[in-house]
């Protein structure tokens, strides 16, 4: 990249005079400064010498120069040749894109003309603005625009608190009445042998000398061992065959993400299936997303300060589907970015489900990211905390005094010429997200706001600006839509809750100072924790297809029904792993 050559140039000039001993470079020397040096630095990289001569004072310089490089680097505006994250940006785009154009466009179901794209946002922009002036007029009282705290503040008027309900501790007792205390590891095992999950897992040698049972067996414990954090040395004395060492050499084996995530996959595909739509309603295409953060030591390579939590640890990012079961899991750093984690979990989960509308909460969203769920066919709905401040585009100039109860909140107008000029190569980025060419997370690093000057950033920006605007429309005008993001985003703090009755061990903290082990704990919890869903599934509808227990339920019930509670889920205590028992449970088709 021509702009960024004197970069490249100062690094030459830093690699010549490293080892010197100059406090000075040399005036023969004429480090660049333009490009390189911001301009908070110019004071204490530049300086004059006795004679009066304006000299570049070396150790400052070099910090300079290695901090742009660092910024240029993320954003590959520089790149490392030979590198995977880093590496040349033309690399991460569909190579053929332009023989295929066509059928990449066709595969998004967007227009090849930006014309009609344009057109249909106008479309959509004004009917959103002109729908949300009409509210306005007529409820004033739910959202307020410039009160006292200030021109433009939006105010929401808090949502009305919604009935307890009544009857789902009666229902959650019944199922302890009838199954009596369930060890934690019988649920996994009867996950396991109901959904087949265990042949996922194949050994990595060329051959497999196991027995069927015994292999079996030692995957559970594994399995149990690492989705608890309890370890493999204290699940070794569950079966008199089963050493620690026997452990050890399955985890090495047979437990790798990919055999982790396959396995999850079917366990959900089955719970899914299992679902009786009188009882759970129609399947949705509607997620929720959201991070947690865990412990882990200070020695590993992904654990950074989180400034939110205060303290050391690595960030958990779970993709809820709204009936309170995980269709995906990531592991990622406290700094990483969650809109990425969420475009990731969207478009990579192995699932049968399709996800057209995606919740998140503040952190989860930016204008890039609403700029991406357009092309890529999804709703990001986000629940924004910082609603104060939020503004709204407009189509054009003139078109501010069409809304004039919404005169307060109306930013500038969108730039269509530049997403019109930046519309192909904007599909292109949508397509290389889609087809897996380019990891979201290195992706989404190019568009930051210290490469404002990238024109398909800018382009990313307006169209961001667009889909946002429908959006907050829809936010402020529909208290039913901001109660569905609600009740999604608390799913997953249920879901969070039942993270710390499982992962139990050790303090929940990751003691492993490798990122891998580390991520594979994180499946190993996961596993289990859809594995109880789906037994907590199959044990509420036994119970449910009893007419009387049906009969009984509120509005409130169904609407609070959950498989994540854990009253009758033992994971303590004296552990027996026998294949031949079972929990008794009605026959359900569960595939």
């Amino acid at each position: 990249n021509a702009t960024y050559q004197p970069v490249i140039q100062a690094l030459a000039v830093v690699r010549e005079y490293v080892s010197s001993g100059l406090v000075w470079y040399p005036l023969e020397s004429s480090p660049p400064l333009d490009g390189v040096v911001p301009p908070s630095w110019e004071d204490i990289v530049t300086e004059q010498d006795s004679a009066g001569e304006v000299r570049v004072n070396r150790l400052t310089y070099e910090l300079s120069v290695l901090q742009t490089l660092r910024e240029r680097v993320r954003t590959k505006e520089v790149w490392v040749a030979g590198a995977a994250h880093f590496r040349n940006p033309d690399d991460d785009l569909p190579r053929d894109f332009e023989q295929h154009r066509a059928a990449y466009y066709a595969d998004l179901n967007l227009p090849l003309s930006a014309d009609e794209f344009i057109a249909s946002l106008k479309t959509q922009m004004t009917s959103a603005l002109a729908s949300f002036e009409r509210f306005m007029r007529t409820k004033p009282k739910e959202v307020a625009i410039g009160t006292k705290r200030g021109k433009g503040w939006i105010t929401l008027s808090p949502l009305p608190a919604q009935p307890e309900p009544k009857h789902l501790p009666r229902l959650k007792t019944e199922i302890l009445r009838r199954w009596g205390v369930v060890g934690l590891l019988d649920i996994l095992k009867e996950a396991a042998m109901l959904t087949g999950c265990l042949d996922c897992f194949q050994s990595t040698g060329s051959r497999e000398a196991l027995e069927h049972e015994l292999l079996h067996k030692r995957l559970l414990l594994c399995l149990y061992g690492m989705g608890t954090n309890m370890g493999l040395k204290r699940m070794a004395g569950v079966d008199p065959r089963i050493t620690a060492e026997d452990l050890r050499y399955t985890r090495r084996r047979y437990l790798h993400k990919e055999h982790l995530r396959a396995a999850i996959a079917q366990v959900v595909n089955a719970l899914l299936h299992a679902r009786l739509e009188a009882i759970w309603g129609e399947t949705t295409s509607t997620c929720a997303s959201d991070s947690k953060k865990f412990q882990a030591v200070d020695q590993n390579l992904l654990t950074q300060w989180h400034a939110r939590y205060r303290g050391p640890g690595v960030l958990v990012y779970w993709h809820m589907e709204r009936r309170s079961v995980c269709i995906y899991s990531q592991l990622k750093s406290c700094t990483s970015s969650e809109v990425a984690a969420m475009l990731e979990g969207v478009l990579r989960h192995c699932t049968d489900m399709t996800i057209k509308r995606q919740m998140t909460d503040s952190h989860g969203q930016s204008e890039i990211g609403f700029a991406f769920s357009h092309p890529l066919g999804f709703r990001l709905l986000p629940r924004l905390k910082p609603m104060h401040s939020q503004r709204l585009a407009v189509v054009e100039e003139c078109a501010a005094e069409l809304y004039p109860h919404l005169k307060e909140v109306l930013g500038k107008p969108i730039n269509w010429e530049v997403i019109r000029r930046q519309y192909d190569m904007m599909i292109k980025y949508a397509t290389a997200l889609k087809t897996g060419t380019a990891d979201a997370d290195a992706l989404l690093q190019r568009f930051t706001r210290s490469n404002l000057q990238h024109p398909t950033y800018q382009g990313l920006c307006e169209l961001g600006r667009a889909i946002k605007t429908i959006f907050l429309c829809e936010y402020l005008s529909s208290p039913r839509l901001r109660q569905e993001i609600q009740e999604a985003l608390n799913v997953i703090e249920q879901w969070n809750s039942v993270n710390g009755f499982i992962f139990s061990g050790r303090g929940g903290e990751l003691l492993s100072n490798r990122p891998e082990d580390q991520e594979v704990s994180v499946l190993c919890l996961h596993l289990i924790q859809v594995s109880l869903a789906l037994v907590n599934t199959l044990m509420l509808q036994e119970v449910l297809a009893e007419k009387h227990w049906k009969d009984a339920m509120k509005p409130e019930d169904w609407r609070g029904l959950t498989p994540l509670f854990y009253q009758h889920v033992n994971p303590y205590g004296r552990f027996t792993l026998d294949l031949t028992q079972r929990i008794p449970l009605s026959p359900t088709k569960i595939a």
